[in-house]
């Protein structure tokens, strides 16, 4: 079991900001699952406890060795007051540090869909073609081997509700079996480099291209926009540009380094009504 300091740790917000999907709650606790681990967390009495099946996995997927009281204290320092806020507010919020692989594929799925959707199709997803599993009396199901989706039919993925997604997943699976995507590969190159190749890849446009290099690559130089970051940028920045691309950038050269948690500080705030 792990024991930490919650300010930091909020599990709630830090699940619910949408850079995950494989999580529900259960009583005053969550189940998270990530490739064939899970988790039972819950935040009680200023303390945030894990206890898990792989207490090293868990220790490093929810990033426990970053000091985030430094990376609220950066994102402070740049004196827009609304930033201030909600890096205050939403201190508990940790970018988790996710498998590359599972991150790639459920964006995908995420692509042109709201949430409950989005967990609905990756949980069938995993319980049509990953294993079966236990914990802490919880049955769940790992996620999918790449060799698994790359064998899979069409027709099986589209039954699942993947629609024109399953083409993307298939396709991409198939050929990161065969060496053609290469992740350590990818990890290696600076993050600009990196988004422009998987926007090579069939099915990955530009948001789903930056929460890929943010929640899969660990890059914090990365600034995803969709409708509620537009609303952000038109109605608490008065930002004029209507080009995603050029929002993004224009926020990456704001906050730089740090974009990647300022991101996920307005996201949740702007959605929670915040801000």
């Amino acid at each position: 079991m792990i024991v930490f300091d919650d300010k930091y740790l909020n599990f709630y917000d830090t699940l619910n900001c949408g850079q995950v999907f494989r999580f529900y709650k259960k009583d005053d606790c969550f189940y998270v699952i990530s490739l064939n681990n899970m988790a039972k967390v819950f935040n009680k009495d200023g303390k945030a406890y894990i206890i898990s099946n792989n207490d090293e996995y868990f220790k490093n997927y929810f990033d426990l060795d970053k000091d985030y009281a430094k990376i609220v204290q950066n994102a402070c320092a740049c004196n827009i007051k609304k930033v201030s806020d909600v890096s205050l507010k939403y201190c508990g919020i940790r970018i988790l540090k996710q498998d590359k692989t599972e991150a790639f594929f459920s964006f995908i799925v995420s692509q042109n869909n709201n949430i409950p959707r989005i967990k609905s199709t990756i949980e069938k997803l995993c319980k049509a073609f990953g294993t079966p599993c236990d914990f802490d009396g919880e049955s769940y199901y790992s996620f999918p081997t790449v060799q698994s989706l790359a064998a899979a039919s069409l027709d099986d993925l589209k039954a699942i509700g993947l629609g024109y997604r399953a083409e993307y997943i298939k396709e991409s699976a198939q050929k990161i079996c065969s060496g053609e995507i290469d992740f350590d590969l990818l990890d290696k190159m600076p993050t600009d480099t990196l988004r422009k190749n998987l926007l090579k890849i069939k099915g990955v446009g530009d948001k789903v291209a930056n929460c890929v290099t943010l929640f899969g690559f660990n890059r914090l130089d990365s600034f995803p926009v969709d409708t509620w970051i537009e609303k952000i940028y038109h109605e608490d920045f008065n930002g004029t540009l209507t080009d995603r691309v050029k929002i993004s950038n224009y926020f990456l050269d704001l906050f730089k380094e740090n974009s990647g948690y300022v991101q996920q500080y307005l996201f949740y705030a702007k959605r929670e009504k915040f801000i």
